[in-house]
């Protein structure tokens, strides 16, 4: 899998295996930062020294500290979106709510897990692009394209403007479970799971 997706603005695409390995350690180093420091304390000289390569290698790749936290939020949202098939693919015939179990279930998966996660995911915490690549609408269309298939729907408006709803009201209540418990509040994740339940059984059932 590439470091990031090839839709992720770069300086510079990695061409060789060499240069798409140094890419991967640059993010890794800048979502470990990110744990550790946030945000604004983050810098793309701190970024370098923890990847262990020259300043210059991470200019090449990125102009700034914005752009290379987008580049993480997107490749979350690679990696996301790969964990989610994988779930599907195991789960055989498993219906609509089987599929937003998945969801939900790989979402809060890399909340816990994920470096650097907590303050970029897919962009929601540190708002990068413009307002037509807001990170819940990528999230959203993701998902629309992922999921139609496995339900066998016709991913038109409505199926789309459907899982919008459901994601940025996941997003939000997630957020909040957060805020509760380092794990995420468990009583607010069961209100969240049986509210998306019945939000969706509207449409898909």
């Amino acid at each position: 899998m590439n470091p990031v997706s090839p839709t992720t603005p770069l300086r510079r695409a990695p061409v060789q295996r060499r240069s798409a390995e140094r890419l991967t350690r640059i993010l890794d180093a800048c979502a470990d930062l990110l744990d550790e420091v946030g945000y604004e304390a983050l810098s793309t000289r701190a970024v370098a020294a923890r990847a262990g390569v020259p300043i210059g290698s991470v200019y090449r790749f990125f102009g700034n500290k914005r752009a290379m936290a987008d580049a993480l939020a997107q490749r979350n949202l690679e990696r996301y979106t790969d964990r989610v098939r994988e779930r599907l693919n195991g789960a055989g015939e498993g219906g609509w709510r089987a599929a937003m179990d998945a969801v939900l279930d790989e979402y809060l998966a890399m909340k816990r897990t994920a470096p650097g996660f907590s303050l970029v995911d897919f962009g929601n915490q540190i708002p990068v692009g413009d307002r037509h690549t807001e990170p819940n609408t990528r999230v959203a269309d993701r998902l629309t394209d992922l999921l139609a298939a496995y339900l066998d729907r016709t991913p038109d408006d409505e199926l789309r403007r459907t899982f919008l709803v459901a994601v940025e009201t996941a997003d939000t209540l997630v957020h909040l479970s957060f805020r509760l418990s380092p794990e995420g509040d468990p009583e607010i994740i069961t209100e969240t799971r049986e509210l998306l339940r019945a939000y969706l059984a509207r449409v898909l059932d």
